[in-house]
């Protein structure tokens, strides 16, 4: 994959945004030409609590948000480094709604498309044992990045299951290039029809 793409990782203390639950921390990685480009990483304040299972999984404490840039600071922050770039995410319905949301705070709305990993793993590796970014990334033999359940960390692990996957695409199917675009529409297509859909692309 030669497009940029900012591929991203929300942590957070619930499952569903909202005056209680926010993002707690947010990992982007940009991928150009193939390869990581640049990172951004920050914990971030919105005055919430971490229940002690939350933070048992990720190792953010309340004391450690408490000393972290307020999460409107971070969003602008990450905002700005993002700009227009297409993006992407692991299981990408979770980390969309927190991006809109967090993004909301501040008056600004998303532009661009989320490609899911998750979704294009499904279709494009249906031989994988299941479909966790942590499983696919040791299935796959992708670099380990770091602690699961970090952002930056799990923004990486995405990125490069995000490459492996462009690459298995132009292996299996002679694509000369794979386009954001393209992963944004093949993984609404449903898995049966995959083969299909591809070997029809023109070239």
């Amino acid at each position: 994959m030669r497009q940029r793409v900012a591929v991203i990782d929300f942590e957070t203390n619930g499952i569903t945004p909202g005056r209680d639950c926010r993002a707690t921390e947010v990992g982007i990685v940009l991928l150009e030409n193939g390869a990581v480009v640049d990172r951004f990483q920050s914990l971030m304040n919105a005055g919430v609590w971490v229940p002690p299972m939350i933070e048992q999984l990720t190792g953010i404490s309340n004391a450690m948000l408490k000393a972290a840039p307020p999460a409107a600071q971070v969003m602008a922050d990450a905002a700005r480094f993002v700009g227009a770039t297409p993006l992407a995410a692991h299981n990408a319905s979770f980390d969309r709604k927190f991006w809109d949301f967090e993004l909301a705070q501040l008056g600004l709305a998303r532009q661009q498309d989320f490609a899911c990993t998750l979704l294009l793993s499904r279709r494009l590796l249906p031989q994988a044992p299941d479909h966790k970014l942590g499983t696919l990334t040791r299935w796959a033999k992708l670099p380990a990045t770091g602690r699961a359940h970090r952002a930056l960390a799990d923004a990486e692990m995405a990125a490069n299951l995000l490459l492996h996957l462009g690459a298995t695409l132009q292996k299996q199917f002679h694509l000369p290039e794979v386009e954001h675009g393209l992963l944004c529409k093949l993984q609404k297509v449903t898995a049966a029809k995959v083969k299909q859909y591809l070997l029809e692309l023109p070239r």
